[in-house]
């Protein structure tokens, strides 16, 4: 059903239904996939002819008609600058616009925790984290 919707919603736009378009969108319907890049490989593991470009302009087209939204479940902004104290703040926005603001020490507890728990930190402690 949803997928006839995004259909007809690409031919009333003036999108032709080409093959690898509807691959791209079984593929984003299938699974969640967190980004583009992700989209791209598994779709060149059906189609070796795919470009990333036609990935990147089928999830453009997709959030223009509204049928997908790219949208981070949570942004991350570390208010960085030359009089910083040892008191600023990492602010996260969720995705319902609520805010949540840590000191830069909880920061970095929770990004060691995190770490740790995903077995990247190997019983390494954080030295410093650089946004951007």
């Amino acid at each position: 059903m949803q997928r006839e919707l995004i259909i007809q919603k690409l031919k009333e736009r003036g999108c032709r239904i080409t093959r690898q378009r509807l691959m791209l969108l079984d593929i984003i319907l299938e699974e969640e996939c967190s980004s583009c890049k992700e989209i791209y490989y598994r779709a060149s593991g059906i189609d070796s002819k795919i470009g990333a470009a036609t990935v990147y302009r089928m999830i453009n087209t997709l959030e223009e008609i509204g049928a997908l939204n790219r949208r981070n479940m949570y942004k991350i902004s570390y208010e960085e600058g030359e009089n910083q104290k040892k008191d600023s703040t990492c602010t996260i926005k969720f995705e319902d616009d609520t805010v949540l603001k840590l000191s830069e020490q909880k920061w970095y507890q929770i990004i060691q925790s995190g770490l740790q728990a995903c077995g990247y930190a190997n019983g390494v402690s954080v030295k410093s984290v650089i946004a951007g």
